[in-house]
Order: structure tokens, then C-alpha cells, then sequence
């Protein structure tokens, strides 16, 4: 029998996921469209590697084994998987049509609904991913400032702007690394050292995991001000999650432009670019940012209902009422085993585990947590991504299944062998380098 949302005695068998596993490795590069979902976040040989289907918080695989999801997508599933709102919504545009030869009046009703909600979104254009969009943003800024320069902060997609400045860069040229920067997340100093009067912008989260530190936002916003310099905001995680205004309205901080995609359409393929319209009305005739699927209706009627389904059950405070009673409780736990090497951090919505090198391997013990969790039918990747459809019962479910997992870690560590307890492969570092590299050094055309 599959194995259930309980402690199960054997770990879950995962032949159908292997058979396709097996199918994929010749035909698709790296096996996955997105590094987050593939094999490497997960202990090989004993995590699933395909899921079927979802409903509510829970998934099952292809094998039919079925989980508590603290993944939920990646991301973009904010409400819940097949959740009847949304999905009726959906039903009822694919009746009438997809993609059509003139404009959708959803184009038109979507917009106003985030003009009103969105802080600075005089204007919206849509496409279809995340990196579309702050591409967009970044050539928008550029061509608003007359300017080259990009200073970033976090991770912002796949596009050569951006992913020229990491360590997966080739097949770009390096005239497009030569403009591109980054600065430290809470250090003002190395936007100060980087920032000149070719710097059309500055682009970050406005928050990973980390929480902004003697006023690091509304500071970046006067620099970017005194300078002339666009600041971008990437809201995929923080967008219609912190606050229905995002980051924005969280934290009273004005961007010129912010970028949206994940939450806004529950698993929907969706992205949204807001900003002030002197910049924007340049999208006009200026800059060309023009896509088939821009306008694509079933998207268009999701994100519609999903902001409706935000907004009547203030979904925000939701998650942050339900994120506190993991961080809190699971730091309880922690504090009572006496493991001061392992924290919960960030912000309520979406909180990160962390695991201090100190103590050993943090790629191993994240690993044997993983192992553990997934035989007590959670799928788990180091982080909690909260959904609405996340349920108190989930969320007590989870702190009991630390309550056992953790004390086997603790073992681990003081034994100084986790891989003894591993029955499968050390999971792999994330893709998403947000610091100390390409920094930009000091010259003489700084701000000052």
C-alpha cells in the first residue's frame, strides 16, 4: 500500500517515479525544467521524483504515495492545489477560449484590480514568467535613464543580464557581465561602493529569508533617488504573500518599478510588471516588450479569482498567523533538544530551517531531516512555503514529526556521522547565490 500521511514503517516506494526518472535522463537536460523541483533538492532514492496530483496542501505521486506539500510548487500555488474558486474560473474562460485575435477584456479587469492594490502600479503589462518580467524591468530602467549599469540583489531569472554574473554564464557574452553587479543584502556600504552615474538600476528582493536592518529599504530608496537611479523591486516571493500590496505596502517603501508572478494566479503561468507611468508609457513606442501569450485568457481569469480569494480572506494574515506557529513552535523544539546549531529564520509566510557548518555538514543534515520527514508523509526542501489551504491539523502534524525527526538528527551530530543514518544521496546546494559575487569595486565615479 502507498504510504499515508502518518509514520510509516518503510520509506515509500518510488518505482513509477524511478521508471520515469529513467526515460527522462537521455531526453531532458539536467531531467527538470526547474533546478528547485529536480532530483538534486531531493535524497535520491528515497524522495519521490514525480508528483500526479494535488488537492488542498496535499499531494500524491506517481506512485500514490501522499504527502503534507511545504514546497507548494516552488511557490506559485498560494490558495491551495485544485482549489474550486480558481479552478472554476479557469473552467468557465476555457468554455469560451485560451488565446484569442483581439484583446480579452480580463487584460482590462485584472489591471484595475492590481492598480488598486499595488502601491506605484499606475501601469501593468503581463507576460508569462518571472524572468520576462524583471528583464523588462531592467531594460525599461535602462532606456528611462539613458543608462547601462545594473546592481542586484537575490535571484532574478534566467535571462543574460542577470545570469551573467554567476557561475552557469556561458554562451553569454562578457560585454554583458561587464554591466551587471551585485551588493550585499543589509550592507548599504556596498551599494554606496558600487552605485555611479552610469547605474540605471538597483533590483532586489526586497526580502529572501532575512529581515531589512536599520531601515536597508527606505536608505536604498533615498541613495537610488539622490542618484537618479531606478529602484526595482522583485517581488516574485514577497508579492500578494507579505502583504496583498507586497513589499511595497509592507514596508512603505516606494519602488519605481515591481515585478510579479508567483501567488497571483495559484500555479497559473503568469507575470506582472507594475510601475510609475512616466516610466512605464515608455513601453509604448520606445521600448518593445510584446508577447502572443501576454494576453492569454485562462492566466488572466485564475489570477482574477486568486486576487479575489486574497483579498476576501485576507490570505496574508493567514499565512503569517500560521507561519508563526511553526517558527515559534519549531524553535521551541530546537531549544529543548539543546540543538543550537539548527534555527527556523524569515519572514512568517515562508520560513527557512538552517543548520550551522559548525555542527557538520549542513547539505547532510538537511538531507537526514528531508529522509525522515518524507517517511512521516511530508515533502519538506528546508523551508516552509505556506499556502491557504494549509490547516491547523497540518501545521501541529508538522511540529509533532520535528518532535521525533530532530532527536535522530541530534544522535547524528553527536555520533559525528550523519551519513550513517542516510539511506540515500546527500541532497545538492540550491541555485540561488544572492551574495559576493561580480561585486563591483570602488572607483572614482561612486556616488557620493
Amino acid at each position: 500500500m502507498p504510504n499515508k500521511i502518518k509514520f510509516n514503517d518503510n520509506f515509500p516506494s518510488i518505482v513509477k517515479s524511478d521508471e520515469y526518472y529513467k526515460r527522462a535522463l537521455d531526453l531532458i537536460p539536467c531531467v527538470t525544467q526547474t533546478l528547485a523541483k529536480g532530483p538534486g533538492q531531493n535524497v535520491k532514492g528515497i524522495a519521490p521524483k514525480y508528483l500526479k496530483s494535488g488537492k488542498g496542501s496535499h499531494v500524491w505521486d506517481v506512485d500514490g504515495n501522499e504527502y503534507i506539500d511545504f514546497l507548494m510548487g516552488i511557490g506559485p500555488v498560494s490558495l491551495g492545489y485544485c482549489y474550486p474558486a480558481v479552478d472554476n474560473a479557469i473552467m468557465d474562460q476555457l468554455h469560451d477560449g485560451i488565446t484569442f485575435s483581439l484583446m480579452h477584456p480580463l487584460e482590462v479587469e485584472v489591471a484595475e484590480l492590481i492598480n488598486k492594490i499595488v502601491p506605484n502600479a499606475e501601469n501593468i503589462r503581463y507576460s508569462k514568467t518571472g524572468a520576462d518580467i524583471t528583464s523588462a524591468a531592467v531594460r525599461l530602467a535602462r532606456a528611462y535613464t539613458g543608462r547601462e549599469n545594473v546592481l542586484c540583489c537575490g535571484y532574478h531569472g534566467w535571462h543574460d543580464w542577470y545570469i551573467s554574473v554567476t557561475d552557469r554564464n556561458k554562451g553569454i557574452p562578457e560585454s554583458v557581465q561587464d554591466l551587471t553587479f551585485t551588493f550585499n543584502y543589509n550592507d548599504i556600504s556596498s551599494v554606496e561602493d558600487s552605485i555611479d552615474h552610469n547605474t540605471a538600476c538597483v533590483i532586489l528582493e526586497p526580502f529572501v529569508f532575512d529581515v531589512p536592518k536599520d531601515n536597508f529599504l527606505q536608505k536604498l530608496r533615498d541613495i537610488c533617488t539622490k542618484n537618479g537611479t531606478l529602484l526595482i523591486f522583485d517581488e516574485m516571493w514577497t508579492g500578494f504573500r507579505v502583504a496583498l500590496g507586497g513589499a511595497q505596502e509592507y514596508f512603505n517603501v516606494d519602488a519605481d518599478l515591481a515585478c510579479f508572478s508567483k501567488a497571483v494566479a495559484n500555479g497559473m503561468p503568469i507575470g506582472i510588471l507594475t510601475g510609475k507611468r512616466e516610466i512605464m508609457k515608455l513601453l509604448e513606442k520606445e521600448v518593445f516588450f510584446f508577447t502572443t501569450f501576454g494576453g492569454e485568457a485562462l492566466s488572466l481569469a485564475a489570477a482574477k479569482a486568486t486576487i479575489g480569494e486574497l483579498q476576501k480572506n485576507n490570505v496574508p494574515a493567514y499565512l503569517e498567523s500560521m507561519g508563526s506557529k511553526i517558527k515559534k513552535g519549531l524553535n521551541k523544539i530546537i531549544s529543548d533538544l539543546g540543538m543550537d546549531y539548527v534555527k527556523c529564520i524569515g519572514f512568517e509566510c515562508r520560513t527557512i530551517v538552517t543548520f550551522d557548518p559548525s555542527a557538520g555538514s549542513p547539505l547532510e543534515m538537511k538531507s537526514l531531516v528531508q529522509q525522515e520527514l518524507i517517511k512521516r508523509g511530508i515533502l519538506w526542501g528546508g523551508f516552509h512555503n505556506l499556502s491557504f489551504s494549509h490547516s491547523e491539523s497540518d501545521i501541529l502534524y508538522l511540529l509533532d514529526a520535528y518532535k521525533d525527526v530532530l532527536p535522530i538528527l541530534k544522535i547524528a551530530v553527536d555520533e559525528k556521522n550523519i551519513l550513517k543514518y542516510l539511506h540515500g544521496e546527500v541532497v545538492e546546494p540550491v541555485f540561488r547565490k544572492t551574495s559576493n559575487f561580480n561585486i563591483k569595486p570602488k572607483n572614482s565615479a561612486v556616488l557620493k
